[in-house]
């Protein structure tokens, strides 16, 4: 399952908002209705992930913890407890709870990010602040791919 692209959206006064048609697509086609809302750990953004993703991320944080270490504990009950179950009704809008808007500084204008597995939910105006700009962007990229070329 892959999410691509960048689409903005409005939401409606019931805190309502319509997932992508593109995204609803990928979505339909993977037989996924529910999707899971958590805000991200490192930006000041939302994420969705299908189910079964999410299931893979909690199994995955879950492997590396251990359950007899109390500060590893609180971390995964962190990690599960900021998290919240969205459904998508039968006219493709999810209904995304005030305080997740709130942490994010979102209006009623917001934009979704297809990125690889889950869709990112971004305040249209804080999106642009995170961006690399384009001439370190290249240079990364190349670093990184440079790197990987070398040790294949």
């Amino acid at each position: 399952m892959q999410f691509l692209g960048s689409i903005d959206a409005k939401i409606d006064a019931k805190m309502r908002v319509f997932v992508p048609a593109a995204f609803r697509k990928v979505l339909q086609g993977a037989a996924q209705s529910v999707l899971i809302l958590r805000k991200d750990i490192f930006q000041d953004c939302l994420v969705l992930y299908p189910v079964d993703v999410w299931d893979a991320e909690v199994q995955c944080l879950r492997s590396r913890l251990s359950r007899w270490d109390k500060s590893q504990q609180q971390l995964f009950r962190q990690f599960v407890v900021d998290a919240e179950r969205l459904e998508i009704d039968a006219s493709g809008r999810v209904l995304i709870p005030k305080r997740y808007l709130q942490m994010i500084g979102a209006g009623a204008e917001i934009q979704f990010l297809g990125v690889d597995n889950s869709i990112e939910i971004w305040s249209k105006d804080r999106l642009e602040t995170t961006l690399v700009n384009p001439v370190d962007f290249g240079a990364q990229i190349q670093e990184i791919m440079n790197k990987e070329n070398s040790h294949g």
